[in-house]
């Protein structure tokens, strides 16, 4: 998504809203191994919330994820 930064005398430049990605390891008991993921700051607050092997089975019954 792009945008306009606004300075203070109102002089407009373009700029870049880009999503706000982090690289996280997490753990899966029912696998026994640790994954590697780059996930953004909802999907964490969703993790987070639910669970990962939760969020995992629901990216899978939606095709996110590949394996």
């Amino acid at each position: 998504m792009f945008g306009n930064n606004v300075s203070f005398s109102i002089n407009k430049t373009r700029r870049r809203f880009d999503v706000n990605l982090s690289k996280k390891r997490f753990y899966i008991p029912e696998e026994d191994r640790w994954v590697t993921l780059r996930v953004s700051t909802r999907a964490l607050k969703a993790i987070n919330k639910k669970g990962i092997s939760a969020v995992l089975k629901e990216a899978k019954a939606k095709g996110m994820l590949i394996k």
